[in-house]
């Protein structure tokens, strides 16, 4: 009996190809239950690998069968519990469906879900799938200049790795060619010579000798050309060319005021958390800069952003007066493309809330490529959401949403980051 042992080297023993046929096939309950698990984690938890459940009922196969085709009579017998017009109750659930709910019961069979685990990588790649920043722009080199490296010809120099087989062999078959085709010719003609030195009555025996030496001196000389020689050798030739940076920087500015409860800022950071983990994986080269403020605005690390306690009263413009200085100071408009993200409750001093629009309109969205505003509340929209309103109108570049709980939050950001038609 034959034994066939499978030394592909997948991950804990698993059949790669076969996993990712399987996703491809369930992709779009994989993607349903990837949506419903980010609004269930808690901020820790929300990059880690996850459970998915697929309903049975989605798993089952196609299968060919007769149909019933043509016309056909059937006769059904009669009750005496309906007449025609009667609507049928749903039969009561029985017991082992597997799901998990109703009580027990002493009938009914079924199969429970099928459950395997995504990793990490799978996860985020499902999670953040056909989105992208909007409006993205190539920008004029930065000092750090970034090279792509293309194929270049060919050159004679060069590490064994990049040998080109099928040039080399050219060039020695070419080599091969030019160098034996004299002493071929050559070798044709004396033997065409030895020839009709043999058909002569009396052949001069001393002649033919020599010429069938020469013969065999020019042969070995054939045979002695290298197969392959050091001037044959041909490198695949590789040049690096500095090529436009796409440089991206995305401000992340969270109320952190006391009108924002405790539920409230944990929904934000759950916003930017996804925020955060989304720019990191898709971009290689992208900034992001944390603001907090309440009346005062600071600019803090990531620890802080997510972690600190600080709280205050609420002064919206301190933030984006905050976010006009850093992008005057570190970020060119010519040379990078700035983004933000603005989490609040909506809750403002009024008397401030013009002046936000105001510094919107003329400082920030000129040189923006896109602006995100969104409104953690369940309470009716206040004085800064009439004065965003009126943005909208003029800038297409800056965009509102309304989150009032958890499950708001995956749906909002995928509208706010989709990717855009060509």
């Amino acid at each position: 009996m034959s034994h066939f042992i499978d030394r592909r080297l997948n991950s804990k023993n698993k059949s790669t190809v076969n996993r990712q046929r399987f996703m491809r096939r369930y992709k779009k309950q994989i993607k349903h239950a990837v949506s419903d698990a980010v609004t269930q984690r808690s901020i820790q938890d929300v990059s880690s690998g996850e459970s998915i459940s697929i309903p049975q009922k989605d798993l089952s196969e196609p299968f060919f069968h007769q149909g019933n085709g043509g016309k056909r009579g059937k006769v059904h017998p009669g009750n005496d519990s309906f007449v025609t017009g009667d609507k049928i109750k749903r039969p009561p659930p029985q017991g082992g469906a597997g799901s998990g709910e109703g009580e027990a019961s002493d009938q009914g069979e079924g199969n429970d879900d099928f459950v395997f685990q995504i990793s990490k990588d799978e996860y985020l790649d499902l999670l953040f799938e056909d989105l992208a920043l909007p409006n993205l722009e190539q920008k004029q080199l930065d000092k750090l200049i970034e090279y792509k490296t293309y194929r270049a010809g060919f050159t004679s120099d060069g590490v064994p790795a990049n040998i080109n087989i099928v040039r080399s062999l050219q060039n020695s078959l070419l080599r091969r060619t030019a160098l034996g085709a004299g002493k071929k010719r050559r070798i044709n003609e004396l033997e065409q010579q030895i020839n009709e030195l043999r058909q002569v009555k009396k052949p001069n025996l001393i002649l033919i000798a020599e010429l069938e030496q020469e013969v065999e001196t020019l042969k070995n000389r054939v045979r002695h050309l290298p197969f392959i020689d050091t001037f044959d050798l041909k490198f695949n030739n590789f040049v690096q060319r500095p090529v436009p940076s796409s440089q991206a920087v995305m401000f992340c500015l969270m109320d952190v005021s006391g009108s924002m409860d405790q539920a409230t800022k944990e929904m934000a950071k759950r916003f930017y958390v996804l925020l955060y983990l989304f720019l990191t994986r898709s971009y290689q080269h992208i900034e992001v800069v944390f603001i907090r403020h309440h009346t005062q605005a600071k600019e803090v690390d990531e620890q802080e952003f997510f972690y600190s306690q600080e709280t205050g009263g609420t002064i919206v413009s301190s933030a984006l007066k905050l976010m006009h200085e850093i992008v005057q100071e570190r970020y060119p408009e010519n040379q990078w493309n700035i983004y933000a993200a603005q989490a609040s409750d909506g809750d403002n001093w009024a008397d401030d809330s013009p002046t936000c629009r105001k510094i919107l309109e003329d400082k920030l969205l000129p040189w923006l490529r896109y602006y995100a505003y969104i409104e953690i509340t369940n309470r009716p929209h206040q004085s800064l959401w009439r004065e965003y309103e009126k943005l909208t109108e003029t800038h297409p570049e800056f965009a509102m949403q309304h989150i009032r709980s958890v499950n708001d939050i995956f749906p909002v950001f995928r509208e706010l980051f989709k990717k855009q038609a060509a």
